[in-house]
């Protein structure tokens, strides 16, 4: 696929393992705030989803902020111990961007804990444009994130294509005329076929990271 010039990355589940800090930050609280844990499926398929979005229909009774408290101050402790690179990825982003390509991180999370993990990782300067949660008004499965992204980047959408790892990605890469990938190390769509996804079928799934070479060179 030769006529791509821009690839986009998502960061939770995609780029960066997150899950564990993500799931733990759910069940602390949970037990906070309900005395028990959740169903870690439930929680699964809101991966991708603003936290505010979600927290909203967890906890109704309660004001987000609060809710959003609780989690926050577990999820801030624990989140550079608990995050790593998986495994291909750091070499995938280096050698796209070697080889010439516009990349860049399209995010539903906050900006600091985005550069944080980045950071530790000597991730941050590869990408050319990063969009976070902070830089929108609307989030995925909305276009605007990858929208804003092309425009940073200069790109056209015909010419991008998007690794996500949830239907919020697929999705948010679909509504924008991006080419989709969905990762198949993805905890909250592993193993799904395009099938079984429906309207958010990827255009492709990558069985690893450096599979996306045969893809876009």
């Amino acid at each position: 696929m030769n006529s791509i010039d821009t690839v986009l990355f998502d960061f939770d589940g995609t780029v960066m393992n997150t899950n564990d800090v993500i799931l733990r930050s759910w069940q602390h609280t949970f037990r906070t705030l309900r005395g028990r844990e959740e169903d870690p499926q439930v929680i699964l398929r809101t991966f991708g989803e603003p936290l505010e979005t979600t927290m909203a229909k967890f906890f109704p009774e309660m004001p987000v902020e609060e809710s959003i408290r609780v989690y926050r101050s577990y999820h801030y402790d624990n989140f550079g111990e608990l995050i790593s690179v998986f495994p291909g990825m750091k070499e995938l982003i280096e050698e796209v961007s070697a080889r010439g390509f516009k990349l860049g991180l399209v995010t539903s999370r906050l900006y600091n804990t985005t550069m944080q993990g980045l950071e530790k990782y000597g991730l941050k300067d590869y990408f050319d444009a990063i969009v976070t949660a902070n830089d929108t008004s609307k989030h995925k499965p909305d276009p605007e994130p990858v929208d804003i992204t092309l425009n940073k980047l200069g790109s056209a959408p015909e010419r991008a294509i998007m690794l996500g790892d949830t239907l919020f990605d697929l999705l948010c890469a679909k509504n924008a005329g991006v080419k989709s990938v969905l990762v198949s190390w993805s905890l909250a769509l592993g193993g799904k076929t395009k099938e079984e996804l429906g309207d958010a079928a990827p255009d492709y799934i990558l069985q690893k990271p450096a599979d996306l070479l045969d893809i876009i060179c």
